[in-house]
Order: structure tokens, then C-alpha cells, then sequence
């Protein structure tokens, strides 16, 4: 097992993990259409590159997870997906999607750069293992159930499947009536793992069946917990954006609005700075 100081994944042209600038994974929750998607696309990729940001952008192709089967899942993994080559070629980004069933991976692959496990389907084996398949890089979101410790044989079962580049996800843990928290701890746990960690600072802040037939989130608080995350040294930090979170055909209440992002991103690459240079427990070392 590589050591926590050696932890490194590719996404495409950028290399995140110890040492490196941090990374975000950002865009909307789901495809909406190719003109909001395109257009969300260019502005999140301006302001990452103001700030000196890397960025993997994000959509999903299909939300399979939603709370109701009459929720929005998309609009055709065939659509979608044409939409996310057009964003990879026209911004020259790398791009981050969910996967949900293991016949999915090799389709996602063909325009992903890096294939997202949901929290809920961390441990599917067969899912994992069609993911490491493809040769692409994994991010695996921990479940909300799961003491960080335990990730260690989700990380074991795509190296088994032959996956090189890896990055593992917190997302909060479930602590009842719609609520989650945040253990910031499990960041340098996750860590040693050997691989690199990434902070989902808006679905920390999601209230899962909190409204009804759908989720409820308290966005205000996403900000706080990013900043917080990076401090205590995540490698990237996971955010949906919209333009009109209000609007938005999922996940709205827990998704950042555009104009939000330029302050939180400076605040972000300056708390990354810090944070390299005061890795957990220098501080008992002098």
C-alpha cells in the first residue's frame, strides 16, 4: 500500500494528491441540456483558472439515486453523454460522472476521465470492479454509515481490479432526522489509505428526504465545511454549482451559486497552501 505522503491520481492532465495545488470537481448536478450545461462549463472554468485552480468538471448522465421515481434522472445516457464530450473538447476539461451499474463503466468511460461510485454503492464489488476495468481513474464516495477505517477494502477491491489512479470521497455521515455530520479526522484517516482524499462540501450539507419526496440541504453551510475540509488537507474538494440553484432539477438546495465561487475558490487555494505546509501532527513535532 502506498503511504499516505506518496498518495498521487491522475484525472486526466492533472495530478492531485500530496503536494499538488487542490483540485475541484464542480459543475451541476445533472445534465440539464447542452446550452445550461455548455454554459455553466465555461464559467466555472474561468473562475477556477482566476484562481489558479485545476478543475474536473461535473455532471451526472443519469441520477438512478434520486428519492422519487418521478424525480428528474436525465435526459439519456446517450444525450448526456454527447454533452460532456462536447464540454471535455470545447473547455479542454477533464470530466467526472457517476456510475451506477457495472454495465455503465465502459459507456461513461468513452468520455469520462474519472468514474464517480455514489456513497450508497461504495461496497458493490461487481461495480467497483467494472470501473477499475476501464482503466480509468475512481472516485468512490464513502458511505454515509462507514467509519473511514473501512474504505480500506473498498480501495483494496479496485487495486485487485487492476485500478492505478484512485481517490476516495467524504460526504458526511448519517446522524438521523435527515441530518449529516462532518468528522474531519477522517480526511488524513482516508489518507493513509495511501490514496488521495476529496471533500464533498455539498452533499455534507444535503438533507436526504428532508423535503418530502426529495431532498432538502442548507447550501450557506457548504462554504464553512469546504473551507474547513481543506484546512485539515483534503487534496480536492467536490461541489455542485448551478446558475439558478433555485431552478435547479436536482439537488438545488445543497447546489452553490455561481456567484459564490470566485471568493470561495481564492479562500480554498490559500487555505491549501497553509495546509501543505502544516501537515496533521506537525504541529506535535515542532
Amino acid at each position: 500500500m502506498a503511504s499516505a505522503g506518496e498518495r498521487r491520481a491522475r484525472i486526466g492532465d492533472v495530478l492531485v494528491g500530496a503536494g499538488r495545488p487542490l483540485a475541484l470537481l464542480a459543475g451541476p448536478c445533472v445534465v440539464e441540456g447542452e446550452e445550461i450545461t455548455l454554459r455553466i462549463a465555461a464559467r466555472v472554468a474561468e473562475m477556477a483558472r482566476a484562481a489558479q485552480l485545476p478543475l474536473v468538471f461535473k455532471a451526472s448522465f443519469d441520477k438512478a439515486n434520486r428519492t422519487s421515481g418521478k424525480s428528474f434522472r436525465g435526459l439519456g445516457h446517450e444525450e448526456a453523454l454527447r454533452i460532456l464530450a462536447k464540454v471535455k473538447e470545447r473547455f479542454a476539461l477533464p470530466i467526472v460522472t457517476d456510475v451506477h451499474l457495472p454495465e455503465q463503466a465502459s459507456l461513461a468511460a468513452e468520455v469520462a476521465d474519472l468514474l464517480q461510485i455514489p456513497a450508497f454503492l461504495c461496497r458493490q464489488t461487481d461495480l467497483l470492479l467494472a470501473a477499475a476495468a476501464t482503466g480509468r481513474a475512481v472516485n468512490v464516495k464513502k458511505g454515509q454509515w462507514l467509519a473511514p477505517e473501512e474504505m480500506e477494502h473498498v480501495v483494496a477491491k479496485l487495486r485487485a481490479g487492476g485500478a492505478k489512479e484512485i481517490v476516495v470521497t467524504d460526504r458526511g455521515t448519517f446522524f438521523g432526522y435527515h441530518r449529516l455530520v462532518n468528522d474531519l479526522t477522517a480526511i488524513p484517516i482516508l489518507q493513509a489509505l495511501g490514496v488521495p482524499v476529496c471533500f464533498d462540501c455539498t452533499h455534507s450539507v444535503q438533507r436526504p428526504g428532508g423535503a418530502g419526496d426529495k431532498s432538502g440541504g442548507e447550501r450557506r453551510f457548504a462554504p464553512l465545511l469546504a473551507r474547513a475540509a481543506v484546512a485539515a488537507g483534503a487534496d480536492l474538494v467536490f461541489m455542485e454549482v448551478h446558475e439558478n440553484p433555485d431552478a435547479a432539477l436536482s439537488d438545488g438546495p445543497n447546489s452553490l451559486p455561481l456567484a459564490a465561487l470566485p471568493r470561495l475558490f481564492r479562500a480554498l487555494r490559500e487555505l491549501r497552501d497553509h495546509a501543505l505546509a502544516f501537515p496533521p501532527g506537525s504541529e506535535l513535532t515542532g
